[in-house]
């Protein structure tokens, strides 16, 4: 089905961002799968392409687009023609729009910069070990010193843990209140601050997740996003924006499967007759498809809602929620339909079954989103009480 949110403009950029990915990225894909970490330069060459932060100020070098679809069409293209573990969502989509929502003119003059050309690499440190989701529970605690803050704890599971220059490093600033949270910049150069080693995981094997460490961290005052005590609502308003995110790249792996699925029922032959000519093969396909046409078109209208300040938190996790669940339905049918081949690292569709099963994860579990639809619809267990 053509998608109908895209303009002719789209489509010409979507064309030289597929060009990018294809030449600049691909080729060092398995490399870095290897290594267990993309190289730095493929920041500098995104940012060079002026691909990174493309929402962010002329002024810090940016491009001044606030269109989403920008966005939507180089993380999709990524994901088709380059390298899931290459993480520029992450550095353009989530953490950066923190610096551009609540950074002051000094802020914003010091760090964007240097994420818009790439040479400064962002990640964000919520997660910590045994608290999950609950960010109210987290321990990381920031105290303040007057002229700094002195920040101690632990976070894990931080995507870009290896790579990141400038961490966004949420702790607990109100240590009687649940949700009394703020957000500092911690530079990975800074004293005190460690990182552990690179996590190794089930998949995305080229995308560097680590553990860190602060150990009496002095944090100027100048490295505070916002107000101190508010980190906690800071972060629940950006999440819609990163479950967005998480579910276009779930729609791009899932359509990216199913692709390469259909080629291969097309070419693999059995019993004398292509696979794809089964009624179990085209039965499957067609399922997906139609699944695909209709999440797709779903997860479209969000982006528009998106642009216009429109997505709530409820439908973002539908589309979070609808397009992982998809997104590991169409990979597994797909690694099924290619049989043996399918369970082979050399074919593709065996490392996306791998990378794909965190999305069900990350962003908020699908028994989060669930959690976020029925409390929408005001089924909130404690209304029951």
């Amino acid at each position: 089905m053509r998608r109908l949110i895209f303009e002719a403009e789209h489509e010409q950029f979507r064309d030289s961002v597929r060009r990018f990915f294809q030449r600049e990225i691909e080729p060092h894909a398995a490399r870095w799968r290897e290594q267990g970490i993309v190289d730095r330069w493929a920041y500098e060459k995104a940012g060079q392409q002026g691909y990174l932060l493309m929402w962010a100020d002329e002024q810090y070098g940016g491009a001044g687009v606030c269109d989403f679809r920008y966005e939507q069409i180089v993380y999709e293209e990524n994901i088709r023609h380059g390298e899931p573990g290459f993480y520029i969502n992450l550095h353009s989509g989530l953490v950066a729009p923190y610096i551009g929502k609540l950074g002051n003119d000094e802020q914003k003059q010091r760090i964007l910069p240097g994420c818009i050309d790439g040479t400064t690499i962002l990640g964000i440190a919520m997660t910590e070990p045994g608290s999950g989701s609950d960010l109210a529970g987290m321990k990381a605690h920031a105290k303040d010193c007057g002229d700094h803050w002195l920040l101690n704890g632990s976070k894990t599971y931080i995507s870009n843990g290896q790579l990141g220059d400038l961490f966004i490093v949420a702790a607990r600033t109100v240590p009687e209140q649940r949700y009394g949270i703020g957000l500092f910049l911690v530079e990975a150069d800074r004293p005190g601050f460690r990182r552990g080693n690179r996590l190794h995981k089930m998949g995305l094997a080229a995308q560097d997740t680590s553990e860190l460490f602060f150990d009496d961290v002095k944090v100027p005052k100048s490295n505070v996003l916002g107000d101190p005590t508010k980190g906690f609502g800071y972060l629940a308003r950006s999440l819609s924006g990163e479950r967005l995110i998480a579910a276009v790249g779930s729609m791009a792996a899932a359509q990216t499967a199913f692709d390469l699925t259909l080629d291969f029922i097309k070419d693999r032959h059995a019993f004398g007759r292509a696979i794809g000519t089964f009624q179990n093969s085209r039965f499957t396909m067609a399922s997906l498809r139609a699944q695909l046409d209709a999440i797709q078109t779903f997860v479209d209208q969000c982006v528009i809602a998106y642009n216009a300040d429109e997505l709530t938190a409820e439908i973002a996790a539908e589309a979070k929620l609808l397009s992982s669940e998809l997104e590991n339905r169409v990979i597994d049918d797909c690694v099924q339909l290619h049989g043996g081949a399918g369970y082979m690292e050399e074919y593709r569709i065996c490392r996306m079954y791998t990378d794909a099963r965190v999305t069900r994860i990350f962003a908020g579990s699908s028994e989060i989103m669930k959690e976020i639809i029925g409390r929408g619809l005001g089924l909130d267990e404690r209304r029951g009480s």
